[in-house]
């Protein structure tokens, strides 16, 4: 998949607004500023094709990018900690929601999290609903450039034991947008959800 070729198509409030429920899509997910725009952003070698900001809760809509005629890549609403009103975050996690368990395209979901600070209590409610439907997700501890290799390794093995009981399924790895550490891992985890869309539906099934 050439992921350089991502370009922006719209950006939904609604996932009434997507485009049709067809072809491939992988979503991007993950609490305000656990670095999910510069994780999209690295992915697709492009320096702004996913806005980053340093004022958590900027990501307001669900963006959908082209790979070609079939594949998608999704930039879910940042969630948690945003500057905005209480209904306003309702909506978000209500629609949040109603797009991991009812989108039949998706294939598999990218969680992101803060190396320093994983699996809150939002990420674990994110888990809980793409465990409920076999959704398969796979786990990035971002910013992993902030720590040590000991202290990384520890957060690692620390996430993977919690993982088993919330999401056995689920994998997880290290990961850095700035040294693009762990950005082959990502690839070949991505290849494997567009490459083989009837196997992840049978993992969602």
């Amino acid at each position: 998949m050439h992921y350089q070729k991502a370009k922006y198509l719209l950006g939904a409030a609604k996932i009434s607004q997507l485009p049709p429920d067809e072809g491939i899509e992988v979503a991007f997910a993950g609490r305000s500023n656990a670095g999910k725009s510069s994780a999209l952003n690295a992915l697709t070698q492009q320096k702004s094709l996913a806005r980053t900001s340093k004022t958590p809760g900027r990501t307001q809509l669900i963006n959908v990018f082209t790979l070609d005629d079939e594949a998608r890549l999704i930039d879910l609403p940042g969630y948690g900690y945003a500057k905005v009103p209480e209904a306003t975050k309702l909506l978000w996690q209500e629609e949040l929601s109603r797009y991991l368990q009812e989108r039949e395209c998706l294939r598999g979901l990218v969680l992101l999290m803060d190396i320093r600070h994983f699996l809150k209590d939002t990420d674990q409610q994110m888990l809980q609903w793409a465990y409920e439907v076999g959704l398969p997700v796979h786990c990035l501890l971002s910013k992993s450039d902030k720590l040590k290799q000991g202290a990384k390794s520890k957060a690692l093995l620390q996430c993977k034991k919690q993982l088993n009981e919330l999401h056995p399924e689920a994998t997880v790895q290290a990961f850095s947008s700035t040294k693009k550490d762990g950005l082959s891992q990502l690839l070949a985890k991505l290849d494997s959800w567009y490459a083989n869309p009837e196997q992840s539906l049978q993992d969602k099934d």
